[in-house]
């Protein structure tokens, strides 16, 4: 059986979480790829890493939802029997709205997705990797945003008070398994290229925003994925609890 660690990347078929997947199969993980609905953008990224002579296997789960995700966790444990990465990095957005125009079951699902399912997920691994619970150890990168900084007046606050969430989770989580093998940190991203800006009905806002930021362009889910795999690293031995702003200078 082969000893090359575990990674389970959430929400993995597309965008930032595809690119985490392929980036960590070259670098030897072997990965599971989470997906909610979209089976055949999940094959295709267990198909590349296959090609690469990498191994992977899609794992379909809502975050969303509490009974998916131990589902999720328990398909890892009959396929690798192991669990040494979680990139936490399902989660939405929504269409462009006021606070005062937020409707329960907007907010609901927002927080639900966002917040509760990247909780539950943490939890999950952290009962695989700690050695309180006799596991080896392992690093948790939680994706959050950097409109947790900025807020997203007018745009999507529901979504930045949820990634401030994240935020403050991952300082909490991090303190509470320093001692017990396991490191957590997070990633804010800035404006990526990807197709979470559509879901949201802005298909163009990362071309619009690139003069706003200070590069003058807008990230790769290639450049985020980067840095989620130094913060899974060997070489990150010593970051637990740290926030890195992946963002242009945003």
């Amino acid at each position: 059986m082969s000893e090359a660690p575990v990674l389970l990347v959430t929400g993995g078929s597309r965008g930032i979480g595809a690119a985490i997947c392929l980036l960590a199969a070259r670098k030897g993980w072997r990965v599971a790829v989470n997906y909610a609905s979209n089976r055949q953008a999940a094959d295709a990224v267990v198909s590349t890493i296959e090609a690469g002579g990498g191994e992977a296997f899609a794992i379909k789960g809502d975050v969303g939802n509490a009974d998916d995700i131990v589902a999720i966790f328990a398909a890892v444990d009959r396929r690798f029997d192991r669990l040494d990465g979680l990139a936490n990095n399902a989660g939405i957005v929504d269409a462009p709205a006021r606070v005062d125009e937020m409707s329960v079951a907007r907010l609901e699902r927002m927080m639900r997705i966002n917040v509760t399912g990247s909780i539950l997920c943490a939890a999950e691994a952290v009962r695989r990797m700690s050695s309180k619970h006799g596991g080896n150890g392992g690093a948790i990168v939680n994706i959050s945003s950097m409109a947790a900084i900025i807020g997203s007046p007018s745009q999507y606050v529901d979504y930045a008070a949820s990634k401030a969430a994240i935020d403050t989770f991952t300082i909490g989580l991090a303190r509470e398994v320093a001692t017990e093998g396991v490191r957590v940190n997070a990633i804010r991203p800035g404006v990526i290229d990807t197709e979470i800006h559509a879901s949201g009905g802005l298909p163009d806002r990362a071309r619009d925003m690139a003069p706003s930021i200070p590069m003058q362009r807008a990230g790769t889910a290639d450049e985020i994925a980067d840095a989620v795999l130094y913060l899974l690293s060997p070489e990150a031995s010593y970051i637990t609890g740290s926030i890195l702003n992946v963002s242009g200078g945003r």
